[in-house]
């Protein structure tokens, strides 16, 4: 039997099932949730902002125009936040060390940081000093930059996705990535130079 979809269940939903709310709830609250963790920096903050987020889809529910339900409830997350950070006047330092929402670390840039000696207690603290140089570089960025880095890389959400995330186009979101990976490379030392 398959699955039903995301857009069936927010159907049924609309239709006064609650139950089909509830799986949606469980089938994208965790990266819902990771998402709103790395946006904010803070797992309390982000727990009310998930909490505030689904409030918001389940009043929202009727207005539902796509079949991307995910990434319509990561936009609400995404406007929650960025409300939020208008609200006290400040932006916060996005941490993408955060952990997850199962409680394990969210993967790093591992592809970049492998390293065969991982073994060794000196390559391990090698390792971690350069998972901390990427993470201070990314916590460098602006925020429009970091949201596409965090959206695209960690919830791995196509460009199209990240625009409907963001309300604007691919070519905005390529651009915000091709800068971000731009700022990336100007703030981090050379690789060639040994030190990344």
């Amino acid at each position: 039997m398959m699955e039903p979809t995301d857009k069936s269940l927010m159907d049924a939903h609309c239709r006064g099932d609650s139950a089909a709310f509830a799986t949606v709830l469980r089938r994208h609250g965790p990266s819902v949730f990771a998402a709103l963790v790395r946006l904010t920096g803070d797992r309390s903050m982000a727990e009310d902002l998930l909490q505030e987020t689904f409030a918001r889809a389940h009043e929202k529910a009727r207005t539902l125009r796509t079949e991307h339900v995910r990434a319509w409830l990561l936009r609400i997350a995404t406007h929650l936040a960025m409300d939020s950070f208008r609200r006290k006047r400040r932006l916060q330092v996005v941490s993408l060390s955060a952990t997850c929402g199962d409680g394990e670390n969210c993967p790093e840039f591992s592809a970049t940081l492998a390293d065969p000696r991982v073994g060794e207690p000196s390559a391990s603290m090698e390792l971690e000093e350069k998972r901390k140089r990427v993470r201070r570089a990314i916590d460098a960025l602006p925020p429009k930059q970091r949201t596409t880095l965090v959206l695209s890389y960690y919830q791995q959400l196509s460009y199209s996705e990240v625009a409907v995330v963001l309300g604007c186009s691919a070519g905005t979101v390529k651009t915000q990535m091709f800068r971000a990976l731009k700022s990336l490379a100007q703030l981090l030392p050379s690789p060639t130079g040994g030190d990344l």
